[in-house]
């Protein structure tokens, strides 16, 4: 029987910049941080969770960005990912998933991302220059 999982995903602000992992387990790449929902948790919750799994940070000020949905998105299966944007606190460091962790800018993403987070980074930096032009 086919399913569809649901996902989440966090765009961390901090330090003039957002927190990409290096994922660990294939499919490889640089990632933004997240992950697979558990069951009977809530989206806010799972994000949190992730976040703080692959990351070391704590996520406040989170918002809700948009929700990504095209079937051929991840390779092992359909996933639908709701993405979170939030500042993080704390002292950054990759574990659980990540093999490593680095902070970069919209003029620094790496060539080797996963999934469609290149696209999802980019819808976010060019609604950050809609929002923050005159």
């Amino acid at each position: 029987m086919k399913h569809i999982n649901v996902t989440v995903d966090a765009i961390i602000e901090i330090e003039d910049g957002i927190v990409l992992i290096k994922r660990k387990n294939p499919p490889y790449g640089w990632a933004i941080p997240g992950g697979f929902v558990d069951y009977n948790e809530s989206l806010e919750t799972a994000v949190k969770r992730e976040a703080k799994e692959e990351t070391g940070l704590d996520l406040f000020d989170l918002r809700q960005s948009h929700t990504y949905s095209e079937s051929g998105r991840d390779p092992r299966g359909h996933t639908v990912s709701t993405v979170f944007i939030a500042k993080g606190k704390g002292n950054p460091v990759a574990s659980d998933d990540a093999a490593d962790l680095k902070i970069v800018t919209k003029d620094s993403l790496p060539e080797d991302m996963a999934f469609d987070h290149r696209k999802i980074l980019e819808d976010y930096f060019k609604k950050a220059s809609t929002v923050n032009s005159p």
